[in-house]
């Protein structure tokens, strides 16, 4: 069937104790090469059979998403890796015993098991164990690995409840498991352990002094927020493409005052105004009040003095602009330090380079 050609079915699952049937009937969808979309910790992830080549394919064509940007495999253990993987690093134990279930996402060597489709080409492919009931029961039922990135139309910001997925995808896939809204908000970390010193490819739920505290020292690529070059190969997701993004330009504004920044957006909202736009601005609880009868599209994304509320609502925030019909959005940034250095990431991916410093 032309997946173009699909009624996709939503189905309400209670993360608390998943329906054992609906749970079954998703995983069968899974083995037999249809994809489907389900909740995890972090975003709503859209799942295929990681070894059914055909079936991963799929992925690529609901989502418009680049051929060479690889997918991250989802398992229910570390021990159920040990089939796909040529070597198993010492290391996975030490991370799993600490981070697994949970928001971090591992790049191994080998991995010849999956197809290239999965791995983009590379000798190395990324796997992580998601912490959310439905995800696991999911894995558990297809009795497969689960390739899946985030069921969201390639580019526009992640997706953190059912509605966000049907918004992009119904129509394209088989089903949605609806197990409410994610928690997290933001994807997981990606960190590379295929080298002689683990590497943060894209930051994410596990902060970086948590993954300190356990390993000592740990790198952040130098690529992180500004892409991998043109050509290159991506070695994780999120990486080489603009990503996150609303229907409408976002100019991020950075700067380490806030009032200094919160000006500079506002004159820049006037100056936009005044040449006949309409103007979305993304801020935070502490700032907000500044745009007050303004005339401005105004969505408050949480509190800057703590990061877990932005990243919780970012991109539904970002989604929101899309139904305010605005044209430009004007983004105030965050201190980049462990949660809002993942906000600060996403925000400058999806402002696409377009970015002001005060």
């Amino acid at each position: 069937m032309e997946r173009s050609a699909y009624k996709t079915r939503h189905l309400v699952v209670d993360p608390g104790q998943p329906d054992a049937a609906i749970i079954q009937e998703a995983g069968a969808l899974l083995r037999e090469g249809e994809l489907v979309a389900f909740p995890t910790e972090t975003v709503y992830g859209l799942g295929a059979n990681a070894l059914n080549a055909q079936a991963v394919a799929g992925i690529f064509v609901a989502k418009g998403r680049p051929a060479d940007n690889p997918l991250i495999v989802h398992v229910d253990s570390p021990r159920s890796l040990e089939r796909y993987i040529d070597q198993v690093p010492p290391i996975l134990a030490q991370l799993a015993a600490r981070f697994w279930p949970g928001p971090l996402t591992l790049v191994l060597r080998g991995g010849h098991a999956f197809a290239p489709v999965v791995t983009g080409g590379l000798d190395t492919v990324a796997v992580r164990v998601p912490d959310h009931p439905v995800a696991l029961a999911l894995i558990r039922a297809a009795g497969v690995p689960v390739a899946a990135p985030s069921a969201n139309v390639s580019g526009r910001p992640s997706p953190t409840t059912a509605a966000h997925v049907l918004d992009d995808l119904s129509g394209k896939i088989a089903l949605v498991l609806d197990g409410g809204p994610a928690g997290l908000g933001v994807e997981s970390t990606v960190l590379d352990v295929s080298g002689n010193c683990p590497v943060i490819l894209r930051p994410g739920g596990t902060i970086q002094r948590d993954l300190e505290a356990v390993l000592g020292e740990v790198k952040v690529a130098p690529d992180v927020d500004g892409g991998a070059i043109a050509g290159d190969r991506p070695r994780s997701p999120g990486m080489k493409y603009t990503h996150y993004a609303p229907r409408a330009s976002l100019v991020l504004f950075e700067g380490y005052d806030p009032g200094r920044v919160a000006a500079g957006v506002l004159d820049e909202a006037r100056r936009l105004v005044a040449d006949g736009r309409k103007v979305g601005i993304l801020t935070y609880r502490e700032t907000a009040s500044l745009y007050d009868g303004q005339g401005y599209s105004v969505v408050v994304v949480g509190k800057r003095s703590d990061p877990g509320t932005v990243a919780a609502s970012l991109y539904a925030s970002l989604r929101r602009f899309d139904y305010l019909g605005v044209e430009v959005i004007l983004a105030e940034g965050i201190a980049s330090d462990g949660l809002g250095m993942v906000v600060e990431n996403r925000l400058r991916r999806a402002a696409g380079g377009h970015v002001v410093t005060l």
